[in-house]
């Protein structure tokens, strides 16, 4: 059984894709810009991009059966190399106990006020084992 998650950005239907996939125990969750939904603007500052990116991952991640706990890989794409301390100082807090697997690449973004797009792959009850 495939479940698919919607948080409701317009770009999910733009771009013709979903927010999250469950399959079996594992959730997918495509990459997430820092956008901030509730007011459709996105902040300048890549630390709280990066804030914003996980809690709309950690909504999908819940609908989905899972959480921000769960998360066995991620994968962030920076758009500045000058940035990757303040993307560690917001995200490290997050991930310093659950310890996934990670890559960070530097790449030129589809907007210029992008800054950060973050991808996880979880597993239901990865937190618990």
């Amino acid at each position: 059984m495939v479940q698919r998650v919607s948080t409701g950005s317009p770009f999910e239907a733009t771009f013709g894709y979903s927010r999250a996939v469950r399959h079996g125990d594992t959730v997918y969750v495509s990459g997430t810009t820092g956008y901030d939904y509730a007011t459709m603007t996105m902040p300048d500052d890549i630390g709280q991009q990066a804030a914003n990116a996980l809690a709309t991952i950690d909504k999908a991640l819940k609908e989905a059966g899972s959480s921000i706990e769960d998360t066995v890989r991620v994968v962030y794409y920076i758009g500045d190399r000058t940035e990757v301390n303040a993307v560690v100082a917001a995200v490290g807090p997050v991930f310093k106990d659950i310890r996934p697997a990670a890559s960070m690449l530097i790449v030129q973004m589809i907007e210029a006020g992008m800054k950060i797009e973050i991808e996880v792959t979880a597993r239901i009850g990865a937190a618990g084992s």
